[in-house]
């Protein structure tokens, strides 16, 4: 089990499977969503986060982020950070341990990174803002 599933299941007080999964799923999003060269130098930079895409991208997205997806992507919206919010509360997951997930995740990320790569990160995705 690694640093950042440790540190973030701690912090939001959920098992270790779970934060592993759920991690996962919140870096694969970033590395189909986010601006390509910063994702990928926030993904390498983090200690084993490359095996966490690896294994969890894409996990809970089947039949494209459900009733919600479907409407966002009707839109024109894609579903973006919506669609990740709702895979991650169909893994049993409330608003407020999102929350603290993505907040947790990205300081990880901040330290091992640096500010400016997940500034960019951030900034390159739709709404992202709000919830880190």
């Amino acid at each position: 089990m690694s640093d950042l599933v440790t540190r973030v299941a701690d912090a939001v007080g959920i098992d270790a499977a779970l934060a592993e999964k759920a991690i996962g799923m919140m870096l694969g999003f970033l590395q189909r969503e986010a601006a390509d060269g910063p994702v990928a130098k926030m993904i390498e930079a983090i200690p084993g986060a490359s095996d966490l895409v690896a294994k969890y991208n894409g996990e809970g997205s089947g039949g494209g982020g459900g009733l919600l997806g479907g409407l966002l992507s009707a839109v024109g919206a894609g579903g973006g950070v919506m669609a990740l919010g709702q895979q991650l509360m169909s893994q049993g997951l409330g608003m407020g341990e999102i929350t603290g997930l993505a907040k947790e995740t990205i300081a990880v990320a901040r330290e091992h990174a640096g500010s400016d790569v997940v500034d960019e990160v951030v900034a390159s995705v739709p709404g992202l803002s709000q919830f880190v």
